[in-house]
């Protein structure tokens, strides 16, 4: 068994050369494949010994090494040339095949390249999926996981918003925030005021506080209100007097 090691991966490349194609046939075509500018011939071959010593291609089948030969032809768009190991004239390993469409040469993949381009794209495809419905995915510790899609928010827009009734707070929780509000605002005292709706707020300290009313004035104040009430209680009511016809 022969072990060959490619040091150059040929498969996503291509060669042609536009002065062959009209004159490509069963023929020419394996001259043309034996250019020195194609990156898919091996100049060590059998081919290039026989062409050196102006020998028939006979003669490949006494050889023993690297040759090229024509495997397939449909004139003049299709030509398939076959790389293969000679080991006797009747025993010969395949390496590579070739296949020229419209003068333009491609490298055929093998097997192995084959099954794992189609393993990598499948296992594209199913993480891009996996990835995809992870995106979708939600949780929450108090409803557990799940799934949330973007069809779902587009006829939540559509659909008519119906309001929800507000229900109101117990008497234990308004009693509750108040509380928390007073605890607030005794360790959080407002440092600004603001006097009426619109206005400018103004730090506490600015704000001029109104003279506290002496007592004596307020209690003389009292008295005179009292004294009024009375003589206005002590008078009857004015006397009716007769209207002459």
């Amino acid at each position: 068994q022969y072990r060959f090691i490619f040091p150059d991966n040929l498969l996503g490349i291509s060669w042609v050369d536009s002065s062959w194609i009209p004159i490509l046939n069963n023929g020419s075509v394996l001259d043309y494949f034996s250019e020195r500018s194609n990156p898919f011939y091996d100049r060590t071959c059998n081919n290039e010994v026989v062409k050196m010593q102006r020998m028939t291609l006979d003669h490949l089948n006494q050889m023993v090494g690297v040759e090229y030969i024509l495997l397939h032809a449909q004139e003049p768009i299709l030509f398939i040339i076959r790389k293969q190991q000679r080991q006797s004239p009747t025993q010969v390993m395949p390496l590579a095949d070739y296949y020229i469409i419209a003068g333009v040469i491609y490298q055929a993949p093998d097997l192995g390249s084959v099954i794992n381009s189609r393993v990598l794209t499948a296992v594209h495809g199913i993480q891009s999926a996996f990835e995809e419905a992870m995106s979708y995915c939600r949780y929450h510790p108090s409803k557990g996981y799940w799934w949330h899609f973007k069809d779902e928010e587009e006829r939540e827009k559509t659909k008519p918003k119906v309001k929800k009734k507000e229900e109101p707070s117990s008497i234990f929780q308004r009693q509750r925030v108040d509380a928390l509000l007073l605890d607030l605002r005794q360790k959080f005292p407002p440092r600004f005021v603001q006097q009426k709706p619109g206005e400018k707020p103004i730090p506490v300290d600015q704000i001029k506080k109104e003279p506290e009313p002496v007592p004596e004035a307020v209690k003389t104040e009292e008295k005179e209100t009292v004294k009024n009430a009375q003589s206005a209680g002590a008078k009857g009511p004015p006397e009716k007097r007769m209207r002459l016809q």
